[in-house]
């Protein structure tokens, strides 16, 4: 019978084992480990590379470009740093899908996008549905002043079923509950906008799931 001790103690040390790596509702895990992209998706033809622990991310072919998580989330709260070096417009995305890739534009989005943008009064963290209905959100007037031009900024989003919460630097910028949900779960995506001009660093990205 030793045999069928043996198989019961390896069994109970794989469910240990498994619980132990995997993310709990609750704790906040990395989504960036400083080192690589593992765990992120490149789509397009833009530059993503990690350097000195940051994501960075600029424009070289001049179309759309995302960096998108392997893994998808519904509900939670992400917590992240960017910090903008030139004049071009970023985002972040939750609930979302690469539906495609256009030979002129690059790779085709659907979801909702917290906006990121280098220059004060320009929306950063106003809610915009790509794909859908556009902006739905728009930050408060408080929250238009809540950018630091060439500083790294603190962005969080908290997503609780329709429910949705930005904030940057510490400032409400959108509180929206959504009657007409499009999009109810997806691959959390950072964007290269097209029109050049983007170099965003990005760092410190954390998310708590529900």
């Amino acid at each position: 019978m030793k045999w069928i001790g043996v198989l019961l103690v390896g069994a109970w040390v794989a469910v240990v084992s498994s619980s132990i790596k995997a993310p709990q509702p609750g704790k906040e895990v990395a989504l960036f480990n400083a080192k690589d992209l593992s765990g992120w998706h490149k789509n397009g033809d833009e530059k993503w590379v990690v350097e000195d622990g940051t994501i960075l991310c600029e424009s070289t072919a001049n179309k759309y470009g995302y960096l998108t998580t392997d893994k998808t989330f519904r509900d939670f709260r992400l917590r992240l740093k960017f910090k903008s070096e030139a004049v071009g417009n970023s985002g972040v995305f939750f609930h979302s899908h690469i539906t495609g890739i256009d030979p002129e534009h690059g790779p085709d989005i659907e979801g909702m996008q917290v906006e990121v943008d280098p220059n004060v009064g320009k929306h950063t963290g106003g809610l915009y549905e790509s794909g859908g209905r556009g902006w739905v959100a728009m930050p408060t007037a408080e929250g238009e002043k809540a950018l630091k031009p060439g500083e790294w900024n603190d962005l969080e989003a908290t997503v609780d079923g329709a429910h949705v919460v930005t904030k940057l630097n510490g400032v409400k910028i959108a509180d929206f509950t959504d009657t007409a949900a499009k999009f109810t779960d997806g691959v959390i995506g950072l964007q290269i906008h097209t029109g050049g001009g983007v170099k965003m660093r990005w760092k410190d990205i954390y998310i708590e799931e529900k």
